[in-house]
């Protein structure tokens, strides 16, 4: 069931936004504060690279949505994709733009 709802190209774009919100979440709620209270940089090597893996899904997600559904990049395209470069942003774009298409 759940395989078949991702073969949506719009339901792996919401699910990799928040992957990688949540991953960032991750590093800099746990990871970061880890890495310089304990003095442990362990956290962020795994959390790090995750968390890149995941932004470069999104935005590939996002391009390859945008020209399935013929999206205008001037409407909703570059919101999508800038939605990733602000903190927390992917939340935001699937509540506003991702649910309701």
């Amino acid at each position: 069931m759940m395989l078949k709802l991702l073969n949506s190209p719009l339901t792996r774009l919401r699910v990799t936004g928040v992957l990688e919100g949540i991953s960032l979440i991750v590093l800099t709620g746990i990871a970061v504060p880890v890495k310089y209270i304990n003095d442990d940089p362990s956290l962020v090597k795994i959390i790090g690279p995750l968390h890149g893996l995941l932004f470069l899904l999104y935005v590939i997600n996002a391009i390859s949505v945008g020209v399935e559904y013929r999206w205008k990049f001037s409407v909703t395209t570059w919101k999508v994709l800038l939605a990733c470069i602000i903190p927390f942003g992917t939340f935001y774009i699937d509540r506003k733009i991702l649910r309701r298409l």
